[in-house]
Parts: structure tokens; C-alpha cells; sequence
């Protein structure tokens, strides 16, 4: 009897242990009767939109505006790059526009000159063919007299070398007056030429201006500076990153489980914990979802086609914007860890008084109540 007891105690506490390790291996695993609409994840973080600041320009620093970590606003000078090439190359490009204008108006002039040329031959061709009509008239009057004997042969002659004369002076003037027409068309196609010129001189000035507006690097956007690698006297080419500005709006993106993606959707809440303020919480919303998980984009990928397999949940990265009135999120950083949770069990619809559409980072406009590809599974 005794045995027996022992025996069925046994049996009590072997039953109620496995019972036990079965409900920790499914609660861990959060299988059935323990699953839950709340999906977490620890591999998130905050991120923003930081701007590498860099010169188009190359030259000397002259000045350097900011120090590390400072705030800055928009338009705010940071870099001062050496202006004094710059400012004679300005000054050289206006030189040269200034001549271009003086030759397109001596053009002018020209033309003005070359037109009254033009009048003045049709004036000396009008003469010569008026004189033409005199010298033939006066040839075909002597010529009969001179048959009749009443005119001499010498008075023929000088009529007959008159005529001859005024023809050629006709001829002549008409040269003239197509060389002076020559000439006003010649002013006219360097009138064009003198135009492009000018035109070009303008766009060389424009271009030596914004050259020496380069020469001072602004903020673009109200945010924080980096480490400001800028020194005074420094020289740097077109392209040298001077420094990161940070911008004051942030983000999270939380890189979830294939797995975990089935019940999500745009407009759900967020819960993010921030490692970095003592677990503080902030609140957010799920506003998009990546087109292709993190090993797509990565530079070396997984290939699953020879060798062993081995199934790996893959990542999708999900951005979750935050929610505006929160005092803490100010104090956030990018590249910060932080743990997200999201709530799958509330239909969005049931938020859409405070989940309006939004705008994801991909560009395209988040409906609320869309899954992965703006789609429900």
C-alpha cells in the first residue's frame, strides 16, 4: 500500500512537471492557447533623414561658423570657403558681358550706317540713269545731223563717249548699291552672332555668381550639426563632406519577422521603449512596410541554391511614425536602439479618427488597413 502511494505521487509530479514544461515551451514560443496580437521586436531603431553638408566648389576654408553638436535653423551660415578667386571671376564675367554689349550696339551703329549707305547709292543710281536718258538723247539727235554732214565727226565722238560714260556710271552705281545691301544683311547675321555672345556672357556671369554665393555653405533645414570636420585653412574639392545636419523629424523603423507580418497593417498603434531614456515609452503608428526584406538589399545575398538549407525567418523592415505631443521625442537621436510593439488586434478603421492616411517613405500614399504592398493577405 505504501508503495503504491509513492508510486502514484510519482506519477502526480512527473505529469504535473511535463504538463508544466509543455505550457513554457508553448508559452515561450507563443503557440496556442498563449498567442498574442502584440508583436515585439528588439532589432529597431530611430532614424532620420541626415544630410551630408559638402562644397560644390574646391578652395580654402576661411571660415568655420558652427562648432560639434550645435543647433542650427535654416539658411544659417556654417563654412566660409576663400571668395577672393571667386570674386575676380565675377568681375571678369561682367567685364566680358559689357564688351559683348558695346560690340551688339557698334552692330546697331553699323547697321544704322550701312543703311544710309544703301539710301545714298539709290540716290547715285537714280543720277546715273537720269544721266543715261540725257547722253542717249543726245546721241540719237546727232546722229542724224551727223549723216547730213551738219555735225562734225568730233562732235559725234565726245556725244557717242558721254553715252558711253553715263553707261558705265550707271553700272558702277548699281555695284554700289548691291554692295551697301551686302552690307546691311552682313550687320544683321553679326547681329546674331553678337546676340549669342552676349546671351553666353550673361550665363557666365550668372554662373561665376553662384560660384561665389557657394562660397558660404548654409544649413539647409533647422536641425544639429555632427562632428564638424571643417578646419580654417583646410583645402577642400567639390564633394568633401564637411559635416552631417540632422534634421529635427524622426522615425522608427522596426525590422519585423516574415512571421509576424500576417494580422499587421497601416494605422495600427505602436508602443516603442527607448533604451536610451530608461525604458520610457512612446507611442507611434504603423505607416508603411519596405518593398523586399533587409537581405535583398544587402550587397553580399543569401544564395539558398546549392549547399545545405537552412529556413531563416526573414526581415521586413516596417517604419512607424510617432505620435505628435510627445515632450520625449525631442531628446531622440537617429541610430538609437529601441523596442517596438505593435497591436494586431486593432482594426484600423477603429482608429481612423487618429490614423488618417499617411504618406510612406517609399513615396506612395499608406491607407489604413493595408498590409505588405498596400494589399490585405
Amino acid at each position: 500500500m505504501p508503495h503504491e502511494i509513492i508510486r502514484s505521487r510519482a506519477t502526480h509530479i512527473a505529469l504535473v512537471t511535463g504538463i508544466a514544461a509543455i505550457g513554457l515551451v508553448l508559452y515561450a514560443w507563443q503557440l496556442p492557447p498563449f498567442t498574442t496580437a502584440i508583436e515585439t521586436t528588439e532589432n529597431a531603431y530611430t532614424r532620420a533623414k541626415v544630410t551630408f553638408l559638402a562644397p560644390q566648389i574646391a578652395g580654402h576654408v576661411a571660415e568655420v561658423f558652427v562648432h560639434d553638436f550645435d543647433t542650427v535653423k535654416a539658411g544659417q551660415p556654417l563654412v566660409k570657403i576663400d571668395d577672393r578667386i571667386f570674386r575676380q571671376k565675377v568681375a571678369q564675367a561682367e567685364a566680358a558681358l559689357a564688351s559683348s554689349r558695346a560690340s551688339l550696339a557698334s552692330n546697331a551703329q553699323d547697321r544704322v550706317v550701312a543703311e544710309a549707305s544703301v539710301h545714298a547709292a539709290e540716290a547715285t543710281l537714280e543720277g546715273a540713269k537720269a544721266s543715261v536718258k540725257v547722253a542717249t538723247a543726245n546721241w540719237e539727235r546727232i546722229t542724224p545731223l551727223l549723216g547730213k554732214g551738219v555735225a562734225t565727226q568730233a562732235d559725234g565722238d565726245t556725244t557717242r563717249a558721254a553715252l558711253d560714260q553715263a553707261i558705265a556710271n550707271q553700272h558702277q552705281a548699281e555695284a554700289a548699291l548691291e554692295t551697301a545691301k551686302q552690307k546691311v544683311q552682313s550687320t544683321i547675321v553679326a547681329r546674331q552672332a553678337l546676340e549669342a555672345a552676349v546671351t553666353g556672357s550673361e550665363a557666365a556671369v550668372e554662373l561665376a555668381r553662384i560660384d561665389l554665393d557657394n562660397t558660404e555653405i548654409r544649413a539647409p533645414q533647422d536641425g544639429r550639426v555632427g562632428e564638424v570636420g571643417a578646419r580654417p585653412g583646410q583645402y577642400v574639392s567639390a564633394g568633401t563632406q564637411l559635416m552631417p545636419l540632422v534634421p529635427e523629424a524622426l522615425w522608427v523603423v522596426a525590422n519585423m519577422k516574415e512571421t509576424q507580418l500576417a494580422e499587421m497593417r497601416v494605422g495600427q498603434p505602436a508602443r516603442i521603449t527607448v533604451d536610451a531614456m530608461n525604458h520610457a515609452e512612446l507611442t507611434g503608428r504603423v505607416t508603411g512596410f519596405a518593398p523586399a526584406t533587409g537581405n535583398e538589399f544587402s550587397l553580399l545575398k543569401t544564395d539558398n541554391a546549392t549547399g545545405n538549407f537552412t529556413k531563416v525567418a526573414q526581415r521586413l523592415p516596417v517604419r512607424i511614425e510617432l505620435d505628435p505631443g510627445q515632450p520625449l521625442v525631442q531628446n531622440l537621436v537617429p541610430g538609437l536602439s529601441v523596442v517596438v510593439s505593435v497591436d494586431t488586434s486593432v482594426t484600423p478603421d477603429e482608429n481612423s479618427a487618429t490614423a488618417p492616411k499617411q504618406v510612406s517613405e517609399l513615396g506612395a500614399e499608406a491607407t489604413p488597413g493595408t498590409g505588405i504592398g498596400g494589399a490585405l493577405f
